[in-house]
């Protein structure tokens, strides 16, 4: 059995340190009830900005919301930095893996990512959102192939899936209706789905439970409650500025690989669900179930995923050429690429 828990809480906009500080309460608290895996919503380290729209229009932009956006940008996270070392210590301190929400500056963009923390590992897994949706596209760049892990879990204890290890992945938000984006999650062994997310409808049930029965995988799903008083008095969402004016309502939730639902959802506030994994259901499930193994039909589908990290500009380096530094990309954590400028196998992988 594997305990874990679900956070539903809210950032405080362009207050990333405030935030961060609640978010390692949350934690404090569900280790203390015995989480070994814990995840938290969506952009919760740098803030989800409902609402706001940056004062862009098509064709055209307007100096006052590039100053909203500059504060935005101030309040994203270095990864890594002092944000995610944090993170790593209190993992490590208290023996838990962390799945969290947040925004990261890569060279001069935005991403929209999820950490994969580890006790065992200094440095968090990053996997930056493939496609922001609607108007994220504003603010968030798109990820690439190279950054969708999945991170082993190792269970302890006693019983027959002690000292097993699951895989664990994410997916967020509306990456989680990108189908081929699963097909290739569930290739590279995901058992545990976990989908940080600020998507309130009630149709987002159904996409988990979706999910926990096509992958035949635990599903967590943290969503963020955010009330009006989680931005500042200055800014000014589309939903008005009464107090108590709800901007994200939630709906965590945590399934099983048959669908049932094990916690949730958590509407009406901020709040944590716990459950306790029965890791036995995978085998089970996947007996009648597998759809990358034996109720797949590779001779008539198949999905070639490309993993190689995409930059706007390569360097090709002479021999004996005095390297200058590196360029914006590099710095962000791409591999370096080969002498002839492609950082890994040409054809990418199949699965």
């Amino acid at each position: 059995m594997l305990s874990v828990a679900v956070v539903q809480v809210g950032s405080t906009m362009f207050d990333t340190a405030a935030t961060l500080n609640r978010a390692i309460t949350w934690v404090r608290r569900a280790a203390e009830q015995g989480a070994r895996l814990i995840v938290l919503p969506e952009a919760l380290l740098g803030g989800y900005p409902k609402g706001l729209d940056f004062g862009v229009r098509v064709g055209s932009r307007d100096p006052a919301g590039r100053r909203e956006f500059q504060r935005y940008w101030d309040a994203a996270i270095d990864v890594p930095g002092p944000q995610t070392h944090a993170l790593s210590e209190l993992a490590r301190e208290l023996g838990v893996t962390l799945i969290i929400g947040a925004v990261e500056r890569v060279g001069r963009t935005l991403h929209c990512v999820a950490l994969l923390i580890s006790p065992d590992h200094t440095e968090p897994l990053i996997h930056r959102k493939l496609m922001p949706t609607a108007a994220e596209r504003v603010i968030w760049g798109t990820g690439d192939g190279s950054t969708m892990p999945v991170l082993p879990l190792h269970t302890q204890g006693s019983g027959s899936t002690a000292g097993d290890v699951w895989g664990v992945g994410s997916a967020i938000c509306w990456e989680n209706y990108m189908p081929l984006f699963r097909a290739a999650m569930y290739a590279k062994g995901v058992d545990i789905w976990c989908a940080p997310t600020v998507d309130d409808r009630d149709s987002w049930l159904a996409t988990m439970r979706h999910i926990a029965v096509e992958g035949r995988c635990f599903v967590l799903s943290a969503c963020q409650y955010l009330e009006r008083e989680g931005l500042p008095p200055d800014v000014h969402p589309i939903q008005g500025d009464v107090p108590g004016t709800v901007l994200i309502s939630g709906g965590s939730v945590i399934v099983s690989p048959f669908g049932e639902v094990l916690a949730g959802p958590l509407r009406e506030g901020e709040g944590m669900l716990a459950a306790r994994l029965d890791l036995r259901q995978l085998a089970q499930a996947r007996m009648d179930l597998d759809v990358i193994g034996h109720y797949a039909r590779p001779d008539i589908f198949q999905l070639t995923v490309d993993e190689r990290p995409r930059v706007a500009v390569r360097r090709h380096i002479g021999v004996g050429q005095r390297e200058t530094g590196a360029f914006l990309g590099e710095r962000a954590g791409h591999a370096e690429p080969d002498a002839l400028g492609t950082p890994g196998d040409e054809h990418g992988s199949s699965c």
